[in-house]
């Protein structure tokens, strides 16, 4: 019947592009766009500036500006004029996203009376009868003259378009107006369903000591509208948003970037600003991306680590794991050559040729906005050929009034590759502690912390083992 029913909905009053205005209604569509501008922020927000071509009648008149977000934040908006400044007041706007549909249009007719019409094929005629809705919840009641029902017999048609109901997200603004002349004005907003993230994806090279790296950005759009020809911006960093919507409204002006980049990158108070170097259409509920960054051969150091926890040095405790797994990162300093700049956050996929040239997805994980000259440090997995066995040997107490305790350990590196292999053992030690005696040399890497690097012959094994003394 639903499907029934919004087949059969019709309209017998004209529908332009004012529908639902009353006759002094100005209309502003897309076709009025002169541009359009928006700057997008990590938290699904944007401000969007549109601005349109107008004429407007002296004094106050009424303007509905169609295709504007349909997740606008109204509380935000404002509208200027560029041509004459000052010579534009808005005293009210009312931002109207009740969306024309069959539903809809029956839901606003609730109380109201519409024509049931039915159409007699033999005779070809068609016939009206007034009803009026009583309820749409889960369906249509209709009553007429003589009777209730329950379902529509027929087409139902409605004299008019409910003034509050619009085709499109449009924001109503009663406002005066100095200049009968045409001009140019910026609608002003921030909005949500605009959002974008950074991209990387990193091609190892056979040695594992350069990667050729590439950034993409990611735009999608799910606001309700589309923004042709768009100057885009993007803001990376944690700005700070009052819920439910911001109170106040930051411009920033459109620049381009220089060849060879896409994109170009400036410091914007505490965060930075990146500003596509062409302009960009970006439709409604479509998924873009625009390169950000290319590096070739970029230095990078891979690393095995075994790290360990702190719990183990405060009692005795059994085996503390066979077959440990061995954490794989890689790490590249952001400077110098096609690097250099803030790097956005977001998720690095890197891959690695195989013999055969085919190249194979060997990890990924995410990077936070990283600043120039700041290391980025990923952690792709675990290896598959190096293990690890980790077991304590002693625990005594040596002075139970003061705390101070002494554990042993013993770590077995096995290596099945049939390369030498370095693996940093990591070991978190709680307390004041000294190491007493270690087979191996280490090194004391900040207040909690103890680092030794063991080598691993091709197909072999290397034990390490150490003492520590507590003080808790």
């Amino acid at each position: 019947m639903r499907r029934a029913l919004s087949l059969a909905l019709t309209l017998i009053a004209a529908l332009g592009t004012n529908a639902g205005a009353d006759s002094g209604e100005r209309t502003s569509t897309l076709g009025d766009q002169r541009g359009v501008g928006i700057t997008i922020y990590n938290a699904e927000l944007a401000l969007v500036r549109d601005r349109r071509h107008i004429t407007l009648p002296r004094g106050e008149s009424h303007l509905a500006l169609r295709d504007v977000s349909a997740k606008m934040q109204p509380e935000t908006a404002l509208l200027q004029s560029i041509t004459a400044p000052g010579g534009l007041s808005v005293f009210e706007q009312n931002f109207n996203y009740d969306l024309l549909s069959p539903q809809k249009l029956l839901e606003k007719y609730v109380g109201r009376d519409v024509d049931v019409v039915r159409y007699d094929p033999r005779t070809g005629q068609r016939h009206a009868e007034r009803a009026r809705v009583l309820a749409t919840n889960g369906g249509v009641v209709l009553r007429y003259a003589d009777r209730i029902e329950t379902e529509v017999n027929g087409t139902l048609s409605f004299p008019s378009l409910p003034p509050d109901l619009r085709d499109r997200p449009t924001l109503v603004t009663d406002l005066s107006n100095a200049t009968d002349a045409a001009q140019d004005v910026e609608l002003t907003y921030l909005s949500g369903g605009l959002s974008w993230k950074a991209d990387y994806t990193a091609l190892l090279s056979a040695a594992d000591d350069r990667i050729d790296l590439r950034g993409l950005i990611t735009l999608q759009n799910a606001s309700g509208t589309e923004y042709r020809d768009a100057a885009v911006q993007l803001v990376a960093g944690d700005v700070n948003v009052v819920q439910p919507a911001m109170k106040t409204i930051a411009r920033s002006m459109a620049g381009n970037a220089a060849a060879p980049r896409q994109v170009s990158e400036q410091a914007l108070f505490e965060y930075h600003l990146y500003t596509l170097s062409r302009r960009t259409t970006i439709g409604d509920n479509q998924t873009k991306q625009v390169e950000l960054l290319t590096a070739p051969a970029v230095p990078v150091t891979k690393t095995l680590e075994l790290r360990g926890a702190s719990y183990y040095y405060e009692s005795a405790s059994s085996d503390l794991g066979t077959r440990l797994k061995i954490g794989t990162y890689v790490t590249f300093r952001n400077q110098s050559g096609s690097l250099g700049i803030p790097l956005p956050k977001g998720a690095v996929r890197v891959y690695k040729r195989d013999t055969a040239g085919t190249a194979q997805f060997v990890g990924s994980d995410e990077i936070d906005h990283t600043p120039k000259g700041e290391t980025v440090r990923l952690h792709l997995g675990d290896s598959f050929d190096v293990t690890a066995s980790k077991k304590q040997t002693d625990f005594h107490v040596v002075d139970s009034k003061n705390g101070i305790d002494e554990s042993a350990y013993e770590i077995v590196l096995r290596n099945a590759k049939k390369t030498a292999e370095t693996v940093i053992v990591v070991e978190p030690i709680p307390g004041e502690w000294t190491i007493v005696s270690s087979s191996l040399p280490h090194r004391k890497t900040s207040s909690s912390t103890a680092n030794w690097p063991v080598r691993i012959p091709p197909e072999g094994s290397t034990t390490l083992t150490y003492r520590v003394r507590t003080k808790f």
